[in-house]
């Protein structure tokens, strides 16, 4: 098995790039982890205690479980990936099977924060994008994908989503092996993970 991190800001391209690498594999040799999946589950509080929480910060992120499953599908044991619903700001009641695969990829703004979860990565991919270019992405998202309005997405950038990039993800770019810029298709960086794939498996 081989496990690959890929880490970068929001908006950044880091679907993208797991594209480009799924689509470079056979579909059933591969599976994505989704670090969205693995925010706090938030029961006890209100929805509008639950929609004040910061989710770019590593606090909201049950890396515990995260590591857990990930040493679980390493022992080739099939697991229960939660979902997380970004309109209600909580874990739902499903999961998803989730089975052993010859190559895991776990993506998503805050991997590198967690020494236990970098040590899991066999390589690790920051894919960079100016800041401008990460904005732009997530009002796009926000507002089609997750029903926010242009003042709330922009309220939340600034007062949250900067400042944590600037703490907790821009640092992390010097754990990864390599860096991608932006989100072209950056055929030598995709070369370079498919060789190294291909050579451990």
């Amino acid at each position: 098995m081989f496990i690959i991190g890929i880490a970068g800001g929001t908006g950044s391209g880091k679907t993208t790039v797991v594209n480009q690498i799924v689509n470079e594999l056979p579909p059933d040799e591969v599976c994505i982890i989704s670090q969205d999946s693995y925010y706090k589950a938030t029961d006890n509080l209100t929805y509008q205690e639950r929609s004040k929480i910061n989710f770019d910060h590593p606090r909201a992120i049950d890396f515990e479980l995260l590591v857990e499953h990930l040493a679980e599908l390493r022992e080739n044991k099939v697991i229960e990936q939660p979902i997380y619903s970004f309109v209600t700001h909580n874990r739902t009641k499903d999961t998803v099977k989730t089975h052993p695969r010859k190559v895991i990829i776990v993506e998503g703004i805050l991997i590198f924060n967690n020494k236990l979860l970098r040590d899991l990565c066999d390589i690790k991919i920051f894919v960079h994008a100016d800041a401008d270019e990460r904005l732009i992405r997530r009002v796009k998202r926000d507002i089609s994908e997750r029903g926010r309005d242009i003042n709330e997405v922009l309220t939340r950038y600034q007062n949250t989503l900067k400042p944590m990039h600037e703490e907790f993800i821009e640092p992390t770019k010097s754990y990864a092996d390599i860096i991608i810029p932006n989100d072209r298709y950056n055929t030598v960086a995709i070369d370079i993970v498919r060789t190294v794939i291909s050579e451990r498996l």
